[in-house]
């Protein structure tokens, strides 16, 4: 039997990180497997989505359409009986919301009224057109700190843009928030910030459980403040590969 150097690095390093998210849950306090592992597989290719999901991984972050698209149709057309979920967790052109609203189980990144009435109308017609059974679930990317180029929307838009999605009921579901903490100042701020403003939101929307925040070098804080789900790619996939231009 040959031997996979690539499968057995991912399996160590998925197997490392499920252990970090582990030892979070305990440090915090919380309940094992409250704190869902995302695996990002932005910019890697199809083949390692296919050996993580061999390996037990179900759910998976990607950033950057059509390549999501048509990886994750190879993926599922390779391992037709694999049971996986793929966000989209990167910004989405309103142009390309009808090629995400195909494959994506959520959008994590929805900051725009804009957007999310492109994605409301993407999903209607997939459902109706049988590429999908289910609503588009999302989550609003909230600023912590008002960097248009990092995305989100501010904390005092939050509601209107709820209660936009609310409305869609039926193409849209409103799951929850997702952060990702500003460059400049300390993360265990930012996190705890983000943890507030998810209580306050969940009063308010009882429905929006998640929240996404978190990555490779600061799952552990992510978790103690109340973290549902940490995307972490490098940790797991190594250093991003070489792209062509």
């Amino acid at each position: 039997m040959s031997v996979d150097p690539r499968r057995a690095e991912l399996a160590a390093s998925l197997a490392a990180a499920r252990e970090r998210v582990a030892r979070a849950e305990l440090a915090a306090g919380r309940e094992p497997g409250s704190a869902r592992l995302m695996v990002v597989t932005k910019f890697f290719p199809a083949a390692d989505l296919a050996r993580l999901v061999e390996l037990g991984a179900t759910e998976f972050g990607e950033s950057r359409e059509p390549e999501a698209g048509r990886k994750v149709a190879e993926v599922r057309a390779e391992l037709p009986d694999a049971v996986f979920d793929v966000d989209m967790i990167g910004s989405v052109q309103r142009k390309k919301a009808k090629t995400v609203a195909r494959w994506a189980r959520r959008v994590q990144s929805v900051d725009s009224p804009e957007l999310a009435e492109a994605l409301a109308v993407a999903a209607e017609r997939s459902l109706d057109a049988g590429e999908r059974t289910t609503p588009l679930a999302v989550l609003l990317q909230v600023s912590l700190d008002g960097d248009p180029a990092r995305g989100g929307v501010p904390v005092d838009e939050l509601g209107r843009l709820a209660e936009q999605v609310v409305a869609r009921d039926g193409a849209l579901r409103l799951d929850g928030l997702m952060v990702i903490a500003p460059l400049h100042g300390e993360v265990r701020e930012h996190l705890a910030h983000a943890q507030t403003i998810a209580e306050g939101f969940r009063r308010d929307y009882p429905q929006a459980r998640e929240l996404s925040s978190g990555m490779s070098g600061d799952l552990e804080t992510a978790i103690e403040h109340g973290s549902t789900c940490v995307r972490v790619g490098t940790a797991i996939m190594g250093a991003r590969p070489i792209i062509s231009p």
